[in-house]
């Protein structure tokens, strides 16, 4: 009798039931705490009631170091703990021994990443808000809160991180040793800061977030538009990215034991 397949719904409830009893709802906490804490103190130092666009300035600040290296950072460590637990007591094997597609799974799996990168955006906008509240309400400063500005740059980021999330993913997939898969996606977050200050950054998922920071520090700085992001060439190439990495994260997922 032909066996039916699971379908993709009832794939991530399935996935999200394997990583209920994870730490990575904690993790998800730790960089946006650090940097959104570190980077207002700092700036709090300089605040007086009579400062401009403190909300900007503190914003800027904490998302800078934020989106070129912990969030990357805190992606790689979330990819790893779920791929994580099918290598335990040999997960994937009872499970691809359900009818189970081993490419929804990678689908799903990459589902999950992606909610929980959401999550994290989440979280960083809170604890933004409430420190920045902390820091405007004791120097005395009566700007209004940009509700609208900070949920924008914050959706920015998440958008921008998805390609780099899939290639991450991808690498994990690929490399089943989580000391090679993390030590090359660290090592690939590294130059992501050089690789945005140069014309062909669009061909370096791993920048995409932080360029867009850098792109709304230099609109503050200057005074200028917006900030200076472009979605062409940038969306062409980051859909590509996106599905690449996704096409090789489903084809290599589970294959070394299906064979």
């Amino acid at each position: 009798m032909r066996r039916v397949k699971m379908n993709i719904l009832e794939l991530l409830k399935l996935e999200f039931l394997k990583v209920k009893r994870s730490q990575i709802i904690p993790l998800i906490f730790i960089a946006p705490l650090l940097v959104v804490s570190s980077g207002v103190a700092n700036l709090s130092m300089y605040l007086t009631p009579e400062y401009t666009d403190a909300w900007t300035a503190m914003f800027i600040q904490s998302a800078l170091l934020y989106a070129y290296y912990l969030l990357p950072f805190s992606m790689i460590v979330v990819c790893v703990m779920i791929a994580g637990q099918e290598t335990r007591n040999n997960g994937i094997l009872k499970m691809l021994a359900l009818p189970v597609d081993r490419h929804a799974m990678s689908m799903a799996k990459l589902c999950v990443l992606t909610v929980y990168l959401l999550m994290e955006m989440v979280v960083f906008l809170a604890v933004f808000l409430v420190a920045g509240w902390i820091a405007t309400y004791s120097a005395g400063i009566q700007e209004t809160m940009p509700f609208l500005y900070l949920v924008k740059w914050c959706a920015g980021l998440f958008f921008t991180m998805l390609p780099s999330t899939a290639v991450m993913w991808a690498l994990t997939v690929v490399f089943e040793k989580p000391l090679i898969s993390v030590g090359l996606n660290f090592f690939l977050v590294i130059p992501g800061l050089l690789a945005g200050a140069t014309p062909v950054w669009f061909l370096y998922p791993y920048c995409y977030s932080g360029y867009l920071v850098s792109r709304s520090l230099h609109a503050f700085t200057t005074g200028g538009a917006d900030a200076g992001f472009r979605l062409f060439p940038f969306l062409p190439c980051a859909v590509l990215i996106f599905g690449l990495a996704l096409i090789v994260a489903a084809t290599r997922f589970g294959k070394k034991e299906m064979r």
